[in-house]
């Protein structure tokens, strides 16, 4: 369904149609404008099915709003694995929306949230509540969020919650020297990461020194 300008009105067309497909395990919304309006339509339905493994719901002018619709079924989403919010309009009221909710997830290994405009507070509200709560997680893209290095040393004082973690996306995060040397302190017990990506930040030469030093003991 993907790249299909379905908008609210479609949505709740699909939503009639889903609530019929119960053992639907993998479903691409993506880039199809629903906004919050559609996803109030589908979320709902979203809720009632039991086998939904993979949801994408990436580039769909999804906002605080919706956040909180999609927030409100999840928990009851007991198979999804892989969540795509991405390229989405969540901001930190969205985030912490969705937040309270991670502790309903308990089959979730993936989530990303990258391009929401999460910033420091909603991204390490939302990195809390995932990476304490969801045992099985093991990628976290916060990748475009303007993090900076007080949502960088937010997620590293979280960071060990979760021993399953073996991907973090950071990219495009205006992290600097400071949130270098935050993580630097964390990465070095975090056993499992074996993929960190902090692409497009501006970290410099001596925020390399300090992530040096201790990426030779992860």
């Amino acid at each position: 369904m993907r790249h299909n300008q379905i908008c609210a009105e479609g949505a709740g067309t699909l939503a009639g149609v889903l609530a019929k497909c119960k053992q639907l395990s993998r479903l691409d919304l993506s880039d199809i404008e629903i906004g919050d309006e559609g996803m109030g339509r589908l979320a709902e339905v979203l809720g009632e099915n039991k086998a939904l493994a993979h949801l994408n719901l990436m580039w769909n002018s999804i906002g605080v709003k919706g956040a909180g619709m999609l927030a409100g079924v999840l928990g009851r989403c007991d198979a999804l694995a892989n969540l795509d919010l991405s390229s989405n309009r969540m901001g930190a009221e969205g985030a912490r929306r969705l937040a309270g909710v991670f502790g309903e997830c308990k089959a979730l290994a993936a989530l990303n949230v990258s391009k929401n405009d999460l910033g420091p507070e909603g991204a390490g509200r939302l990195a809390r509540e995932v990476l304490g709560e969801c045992k099985k997680l093991e990628s976290l893209d916060l990748s475009s969020n303007a993090v900076g290095d007080e949502g960088a040393g937010k997620l590293a004082g979280v960071l060990m919650a979760c021993n399953s973690l073996t991907r973090l996306a950071l990219g495009w995060n205006e992290v600097d020297v400071d949130g270098a040397g935050k993580l630097a302190v964390v990465l070095a017990d975090c056993k499992g990461l074996t993929n960190l990506d902090l692409v497009g930040n501006n970290i410099c030469a001596e925020g390399t020194g300090r992530l040096a030093q201790v990426l030779g003991e992860c």
